[in-house]
């Protein structure tokens, strides 16, 4: 992690259990307490080789972002004015060699690169079921103005 943990930012490595057929990683477990949050949907979402996504945002929604394949460099913004940690970056370097849970609360502004030469996999845990007529995600494109006047963080 870089800097200061974020308030309300948590990161929980996985420890993968190796047995004759393969392996077995908890990647969520309510019995952690790294939320309280209800889990209600599971997302499985991948990234190519070289690619970012972000910046995303929730207003009401807590990400729970595991890493599960390839090699990612997960970033966490908190852009919060009212925050003891407001400005701060996290960064997280994560992916199959080295799998954990992110939990990203509301108003944290959070994104990925694939730092890998393979296509990278996520697995999303939010705490809110999509609302496709009404989603709780606003995004700036990272390589936006906006962005770069925003969140303090250059991509690797």
């Amino acid at each position: 992690m870089r800097l200061d943990p974020i308030e309300g930012v948590k990161y929980r490595p996985a420890r993968p259990v190796s047995h004759r057929d393969g392996y077995l990683t908890e990647a969520f477990r309510t019995d952690w307490g790294v939320t309280e949050a209800p889990l209600v949907q599971v997302n499985l979402t991948t990234t190519f080789p070289g690619r970012i996504r972000g910046w995303g945002i929730h207003q009401f929604t807590v990400d729970r972002l595991f890493a599960a394949t390839g090699s990612l460099c997960i970033v966490c913004y908190d852009g919060r004015r009212g925050s003891p940690t407001f400005g701060s970056v996290n960064e997280f370097m994560v992916g199959e060699k080295n799998q954990g849970l992110v939990v990203i609360p509301p108003g944290v502004f959070h994104g990925w690169k694939n730092i890998g030469e393979n296509e990278a996999t996520i697995v999303s845990m939010p705490s809110q079921l999509y609302n496709h007529d009404g989603p709780d995600r606003w995004e700036i494109m990272w390589n936006s103005a906006a962005a770069r006047k925003l969140i303090p963080y250059t991509w690797p």
